[in-house]
């Protein structure tokens, strides 16, 4: 069974400073036409930092969308062309103050494949060592240390939601 869809025409209906949107005329499968609207997106890092195999850092910050202060795991948009590899070490001091002397990555998620492009990179960082924490401007961000057994109690329980965060924990879970 063929499932490809073809792209017949294509429209950028708005370009910002973290996504843009296109509307794209496609011919589907079987032969009939359908639009598709795609939310472009650089994609970003996600990092499960432990400072050992009993303490993972969070952050905690208020996300507007859904306007909720939330705990997730640090993470970050990449910048275009953008290593993903740099960015989660960027990331990780920026937004907690530490630095990790072993990486590992634990693979990609797509967000949301059915209308946003977005791949978030996901890592293991361990043997962390604390040089100071550097936000960027206009981020109100919070690092904080919590029993890894806490978080995953409080994945379970549904008081941390985030997506891209239950991924990663999930995942990391199968390497330490």
């Amino acid at each position: 069974m063929k499932f490809e869809e073809k792209t017949l025409s294509s429209e950028v209906v708005y370009n910002g400073k973290v996504i843009s949107i296109i509307r794209d005329d496609v011919e589907i499968a079987d032969g009939h036409k359908s639009f598709r609207e795609v939310i472009l997106h650089s994609g970003g890092v996600v990092i499960v930092a432990l400072k050992n195999l009993e303490t993972i850092l969070l952050v905690k910050q208020f996300r507007y969308p859904i306007k909720q202060t939330v705990y997730e795991l640090p993470a970050g948009k990449l910048e275009v062309g953008e290593n993903p590899d740099e960015a989660c070490k960027r990331e990780l001091e920026e937004e907690t103050g530490y630095r990790a002397k072993t990486w590992k990555s634990l693979g990609y998620i797509n967000t949301s494949p059915g209308v946003c492009t977005e791949k978030l990179y996901l890592y293991l960082a361990t043997d962390l060592e604390f040089v100071g924490e550097h936000p960027d401007e206009g981020e109100i961000i919070k690092s904080y240390e919590f029993k890894l057994a806490d978080v995953i109690e409080m994945l379970n329980n549904g008081e941390i939601n985030d997506a891209k965060t239950i991924c990663a924990i999930y995942r990391a879970l199968n390497c330490i």
